[in-house]
C-alpha cells in the first residue's frame, strides 16, 4: 500500500494541495502561496464516511413519501409568499442585500416566528451573543426555541448541529465561515464554497433547512463565487427605496415562482409585512393628476398592485436624446416612445425622457406598457389624465393592445381603492370550437376596452 504522508503543501489562495513544495501554484498561478500543513486525514474520513456510509440505492418514485415535500411556515406571510408557500425541508436559502438593509433582522424574526416545534440554531459570525440578544429584546421576540452560537469555524458549527439537531439553521453570514480544510486564509472563495457545501449537505441529510446571508458588491450582486448561488435552492435579494420600504425578490427558486415579491416596512419593531401594498405607491391628491402622471395596474407575481408612473419629457441638451429610468427597463421605455412616435406622430426622439415609479418599486411586467405610453403622451403634450382612472395593457410595435394576465383581478383591485374608470385591452377569449362552451373570464364591469394606441389616447384625452 502507498504510504500516506504526514504533511501536505496547500495553496493559501485557492486551497490546491500538492505532495511537495512548488514555487508556483498550478491551480491559480500565484507564486509562493504553497505552505506546509498537517495532513488532516480525520477530516477526509469524516467527509467520505458521510457520503459512503450506505451503498448507493435506487427506488421507484411511487414509493416516495409525499410528506417529504411538505413546507414549514416561517410565521412571516411575505417571506412565505416569496418562498412559494413556506420553507421547504432539505432546502438551502441564500439571502443577499446591502449592509444594514435588514437581513439579520429578517432571519432573527423568522427564527422566533417559524411554525415548528423543533429547535432553531442561529449562527452569528459577525455579532456577539449579547448583541443578538439586544436586537431580540428591541424587537420583542421570544427566543426560548432559539439556540445561538457565535463562531464562524465550520468544525464547531457542525459539532453543535450534531448535538442540538436543529430543524432550521440560520447562518449570518457566509463570508465569515472558515475551516482549515479549505486553506489557511479565511474569507477566500474556496472557504465559502467548501463551508457552504458542508452545511448544505448536513441539512439535506438531517431533514432540516438552511438560511445563509451574504453581502453584495457595489453592482448589487452577491459577493463571492457564483458557484454559491448554484449550490443553494433559493436565492433571495433584499432591496430598498429611498424610504423605509423593503422589497424581497427571488432570483432563483427551485420550489416556487420567481415572480413573487415580498413588501416590508422597517420600523422600531423590525420588519413589518405590508397588508395593502398599493397604499405605499399611490399619492393622494386633492386636485387632479399633473401632466405625465398615470395610475397603472400591474401584476407582481400573483398580486395586483396599483402604482403611479411619472414621466417627464424635456428638450435634449445635446445632439443625442437620452432615457433616464432605473425603475422600468430603459429599453422598454425607448420601445414605447418609438411606438408613440411612429403611430401618433408625437416627436420624442429630440427629447430627454425621465421615468420614475412612486414608492421606488421596480416594474418588469408587460402590463405597464400602456400606462407608460399614456404617461409619455401626457408629459409631451401637457394634457392631464382624468382622475379616478387606472390603466393596464401590453403594447405591440404595431400600436395594438394585447390581452394581459388576470385582467379581472387588476380591475377588482382598482375598484377596491375607489377608481371608477379602467382602461385596458379586451379580455382574451378561447377560440370557438364545435361543442365548446365559452365561459366568461371574470367580472369586467367598468372596463373600457380599446384595441389600439390611437383609441386609448382618444378615450383618455378627449
Amino acid at each position: 500500500m502507498k504510504k500516506q504522508r504526514d504533511f501536505i503543501f496547500k495553496c493559501t489562495g485557492c486551497g490546491h494541495e500538492e505532495p511537495k513544495w512548488l514555487g508556483r501554484c498550478p491551480e491559480c498561478g500565484e507564486w509562493n502561496t504553497l505552505v506546509e500543513t498537517a495532513g488532516n486525514f480525520a477530516g477526509s474520513t469524516r467527509r467520505s464516511g458521510r457520503q459512503n456510509s450506505l451503498p448507493p440505492q435506487s427506488f421507484p418514485l411511487s414509493t416516495v413519501d409525499p410528506q417529504e415535500g411538505t413546507r414549514i411556515g416561517s410565521g412571516i406571510g411575505e417571506l412565505d409568499r416569496v418562498l412559494g408557500g413556506g420553507i421547504m425541508k432539505r432546502s438551502a436559502i441564500l439571502v443577499g442585500g446591502e449592509p444594514g438593509i435588514g437581513k439579520s433582522t429578517l432571519l432573527l424574526q423568522a427564527a422566533a416566528a417559524v411554525e415548528t416545534k423543533g429547535r432553531v440554531l442561529y449562527v452569528s459570525g459577525e455579532e456577539s451573543a449579547g448583541q443578538v440578544r439586544m436586537r431580540a429584546d428591541r424587537l420583542e421576540l421570544r427566543g426560548e426555541r432559539i439556540e445561538i452560537c457565535c463562531t464562524g469555524q465550520l468544525e464547531k458549527i457542525e459539532t453543535i448541529m450534531e448535538a442540538v439537531k436543529p430543524l432550521i439553521v440560520m447562518v449570518d453570514s457566509a463570508q465569515t465561515l472558515h475551516t482549515d480544510q479549505a486553506g489557511m486564509a479565511p474569507g477566500t472563495v474556496n472557504q465559502m464554497k467548501y463551508c457552504s457545501w458542508e452545511l448544505i449537505s448536513w441539512v439535506k441529510e438531517h431533514d432540516a433547512a438552511l438560511f445563509l446571508t451574504a453581502h453584495v458588491t457595489k453592482e448589487g450582486v452577491i459577493s463571492g463565487p457564483k458557484t454559491l448561488e448554484h449550490l443553494v435552492d433559493t436565492v433571495l435579494y433584499f432591496e430598498q427605496n429611498e424610504g423605509d420600504s423593503r422589497f424581497l425578490r427571488a432570483a432563483k427558486n427551485r420550489f416556487g415562482s420567481v415572480d413573487e415579491i415580498g413588501i416590508f416596512t422597517m420600523g422600531e419593531r423590525g420588519l413589518q409585512p405590508v397588508v395593502d401594498p398599493s397604499l405605499l405607491f399611490l399619492i393622494h391628491r386633492e386636485g387632479g393628476l399633473p401632466p405625465g402622471t398615470v395610475i397603472a395596474a400591474v401584476l407582481e407575481g400573483s398580486r395586483p398592485l396599483l402604482v403611479e408612473i411619472q414621466a417627464l419629457a424635456v428638450p435634449a441638451k445635446g445632439s443625442m436624446s437620452r432615457v433616464f429610468s432605473d425603475r422600468i427597463d430603459s429599453a422598454r421605455v425607448s420601445r414605447v416612445a418609438a411606438t408613440l412616435e411612429k403611430h401618433l406622430n408625437l416627436r420624442l426622439s429630440d427629447h430627454d425622457l425621465y421615468i420614475n415609479v412612486a414608492g421606488g418599486i421596480r416594474i418588469a411586467e408587460v402590463g405597464v406598457e400602456l400606462a407608460l405610453a399614456m404617461a409619455l403622451y401626457s408629459a409631451r403634450t401637457g394634457l392631464s389624465l382624468p382622475t379616478g382612472t387606472a390603466v393596464a395593457g401590453e403594447l405591440s410595435l404595431a400600436g395594438e393592445l394585447r390581452p394581459i394576465r388576470r385582467l379581472a383581478g387588476r380591475l377588482k383591485a382598482a375598484q377596491s381603492l375607489g377608481f371608477e374608470g379602467f382602461l385596458g385591452p379586451a379580455p382574451a377569449l378561447p377560440a370557438r370550437l364545435p361543442g365548446l362552451a365559452i365561459e366568461p373570464e371574470g367580472e369586467t364591469t367598468g372596463l373600457r376596452a380599446v384595441g389600439d394606441l390611437k383609441s386609448a389616447v382618444k378615450a383618455l384625452f378627449t
